[in-house]
């Protein structure tokens, strides 16, 4: 039975690359899949899903406002396909996500659906909520904040290293934008100090 998978984490827990390893076993056994990601990231390329650790594939896009419903059933029309794979989930917009799990339920393919929870403000990016709040199954990716604790939340950082508090929601970046860490370094990163 097909069911909606969310696979979460904060940013530099390997979300891509598990999402490029999940496709490539469901393609060695001979099964094809369809890989989907946010139009306007670019990190590795237009239409392409890069991992850190550079491997990468070609993916098709999604655009705010795009029925992914009928993408997916324009796709399943050409041929068969074993799971849907969607990058960047945490930029789907809530009615979107209600396509992907109609998807689901209608069209019996499993989607797998990998993202971020949080932004750098400690909020749900409206996708990520939709997906908390419909999916058939949560999985979290996890990585480790500099003390080797578990990491769930990210900093956003400018040119010099500053902390930023205050911005759009969405921008773009990695590693020399954003740095992960666990909630108590995250208050501490943002003039939350904990009590002496």
């Amino acid at each position: 039975m097909a069911k909606l998978y969310f696979h979460y984490s904060t940013m530099n827990a390997g979300k891509s690359t598990l999402l490029l390893q999940a496709s490539h076993n469901y393609r060695e056994r001979g099964m094809d899949t369809y890989l989907l990601t946010a139009q306007f990231d670019k990190r590795a390329g237009e239409g392409r899903i890069g991992s850190r650790i550079g491997i990468g594939v070609e993916a098709d896009t999604y655009a705010p406002g795009e029925d992914l419903f009928a993408k997916i059933e324009a796709r399943l029309a050409e041929g068969s396909v074993a799971c849907i794979f969607l990058d960047e989930a945490q930029f789907l917009e809530k009615e979107q996500v209600w396509q992907l799990a109609r998807a689901v339920d209608d069209l019996n393919v499993p989607v797998m659906c990998y993202g971020l929870r949080v932004d750098f403000q400690g909020e749900l990016f409206p996708g990520s909520a939709a997906l908390l709040a419909l999916a058939d199954e949560m999985r979290e990716a996890r990585t480790i904040c500099f003390c080797g604790k578990k990491a769930t939340m990210v900093v956003r950082q400018d040119e010099q290293g500053n902390v930023l508090t205050q911005g759009a929601q969405v921008q773009i970046g990695g590693n020399e934008t954003y740095v992960s860490l666990c909630r108590r370094h995250w208050r501490e990163a943002v003039g939350d100090r904990a009590p002496e």
